[in-house]
């Protein structure tokens, strides 16, 4: 069977080519699942246009179809976003409410079509609210499909009301890399999982 692969949805509010805490992370965390012979690759959402709405395609002009085809390919999804007054991005949020609409997208078996997916999460910011930000990320996902698997978050907090940001660190705190690695193990072993095992079929 093939090597499990990932997909980083980048949840930051600045468009490319701008640098970008959230998907600095992400490269991390995918760095990291590369040990565990993972390919992964990396959507800066805000360089689409993704409309609001939540089903699979809100018509002319909506590019959040292109995005989802990536992940329905992938085996692992990340969402990394920075801390906004104490919350995920908007970015990340929609990308949340775009994602309901597969509950109603099931297979052969019944199943939502993100089950059997993992998900993980990453989170930047100067303020607090990781922990905060990745429960509900944790629970919307879950709820959503996606399996999450132990220690599957990463995150990263500045001083508060500061002005360094973790694209600004000359290196990467051990703890924050000891967690980032802890993320990407478990995900890529949880991937392994449920490629060969997977979910029984919905009554």
């Amino acid at each position: 069977m093939a090597a499990p692969t990932a997909l980083a949805l980048v949840c930051t509010l600045q468009k490319s080519p701008s640098e970008s805490s959230s998907e600095l992370i992400a490269r991390h965390v995918l760095d990291a699942l590369a040990g565990s012979d993972v390919k992964g690759e990396i959507v800066r959402v805000v360089d689409y246009d993704v409309h609001p709405g939540v089903s699979i395609d809100e018509g002319s002009g909506d590019q959040w179809p292109t995005i989802r085809e990536r992940i329905l390919a992938a085996d692992i999804v990340l969402v990394a976003t920075p801390t906004w007054v104490g919350h995920m991005s908007s970015v990340a949020q929609r990308v949340l409410e775009r994602l309901d609409a597969e509950l109603s997208e099931t297979d052969e078996d019944g199943r939502p079509s993100m089950v059997g997916k993992v998900g993980i999460v990453a989170v930047v910011g100067n303020e607090d609210g990781a922990h905060k930000i990745t429960g509900d990320l944790f629970q919307a996902l879950n709820d959503i499909g996606f399996t999450i698997p132990a220690q599957g978050s990463t995150y990263w907090n500045g001083e508060a009301m500061g002005s360094v940001d973790y694209k600004d660190l000359d290196s990467v705190p051990d703890a924050i890399a000891s967690a980032t690695k802890a993320t990407a193990r478990n995900a890529a072993h949880l991937a392994g999982l449920l490629n060969t095992g997977g979910y029984p079929a919905y009554e």
